[in-house]
């Protein structure tokens, strides 16, 4: 599967597919916290941000998050991205440190996975 940018309700079986087809456990997706969509797809963080970043998106508005559709709970997602770092937003790690933001992505995730 190509990057693809999810706008509507994606089934996370086909997120179970898409992890055995490139990380084994793991999707990668990268996520807007303003429009309410995400990318998923990509081999990097990097690739997903910069088709948001086509498509209109604001660099701080995306947070790079991994996906681990066979878990539930606290473990579906991981917050872990080199896209995260940035200190100018007060972020200096890959993962996500305001809490806020991170509510903003869970909410946004569990809107288009079902």
């Amino acid at each position: 599967m190509p990057i693809t940018i999810i706008d509507q309700v994606i089934a996370k079986s086909q997120l179970v597919e898409l992890a055995e087809e490139r990380m084994g456990d793991l999707v990668k997706a990268v996520v807007d916290i303003e429009k309410g969509i995400m990318a998923i797809g990509g081999e990097l963080h990097a690739d997903e941000e910069a088709l948001l970043l086509e498509h209109g998106s604001r660099q701080k508005d995306l947070w790079g998050i991994n996906l681990y559709p066979d878990k539930t709970g606290d473990d579906f997602i991981e917050f872990d991205s080199m896209i995260n770092i940035r200190p100018s937003q007060n972020n200096r790690s890959r993962g996500v440190e305001d809490p806020e933001i991170q509510r903003k992505v869970i909410r946004v995730v569990d809107a288009l996975v079902q």
